[in-house]
């Protein structure tokens, strides 16, 4: 019953073509943040518009590089968290995010520009040069064949097999938590975890 109500939010939150902002909200927001925060947000809907009519690979790449401007800081200094993902509203009104939060964003962006949700995940992954875990979002283009690893620490889109300093551990959506086969292939390993349960909830509130 739970993963059903669940489901049934998330596919509010994506009939609505999340992040939209409201005149009301970009007022506030104003207010509270700053014209440059208000001017980023109007920049961000122009650049989606933009983007509508092109080739779903130029879009990928567009996204990619648009989202990756944005700078970085840690969620620690961010929010005084030590994990904390950020919705595309906060991310955006905020202006910086951590690696989470630039998966998060791309992916509310794609399934906007109209990208398969059955096809995007949000991805844990291991640094293997820097020791470090990391998160990317996978795209599954083809069917059995490697996802593209849209990355916050890189323009390029490769795919997974050329990522040689990425180990993907855990492959997330609104369906579960997926772990991928010697044949990409996505195997469920187990429900939708609790962080992006927590995220789903803050987007619906905010749709």
């Amino acid at each position: 019953m739970k993963i059903s109500i669940f489901l049934l939010s998330f596919s509010i939150v994506y009939a609505s073509k999340y992040p939209n902002f409201t005149n009301y909200e970009l007022e506030n927001i104003e207010k509270g943040s700053g014209y440059i925060a208000k001017n980023r947000i109007v920049d961000y809907a122009k650049t989606l518009e933009l983007l509508k009519t092109l080739p779903k690979q130029e879009q990928l790449l567009r996204v990619n590089f648009y989202l990756n401007q944005l700078p970085t800081k840690l969620d620690i200094v961010n929010y005084n968290q030590s994990d904390y993902w950020s919705t595309p509203k906060e991310f955006l009104t905020c202006g910086y995010g951590d690696c989470e939060d630039y998966a998060i964003i791309k992916y509310f962006t794609l399934l906007k520009l109209g990208f398969s949700k059955e096809k995007l995940f949000i991805t844990t992954s291991y640094e293997k040069y820097t020791g470090r875990q990391h998160m990317v979002l996978s795209y599954f283009e083809l069917e059995n064949k490697p996802p593209l690893i849209l990355d916050s620490l890189s323009y390029k889109i490769l795919d997974l097999e050329k990522r040689v300093d990425l180990k993907l551990q855990i492959f997330i959506n609104q369906t579960g938590a997926y772990k991928i086969d010697e044949n990409n292939a996505l195997v469920k390993v187990g429900d939708v975890p609790e962080k992006f349960k927590e995220l789903m909830k803050k987007v619906e509130a905010e749709s």
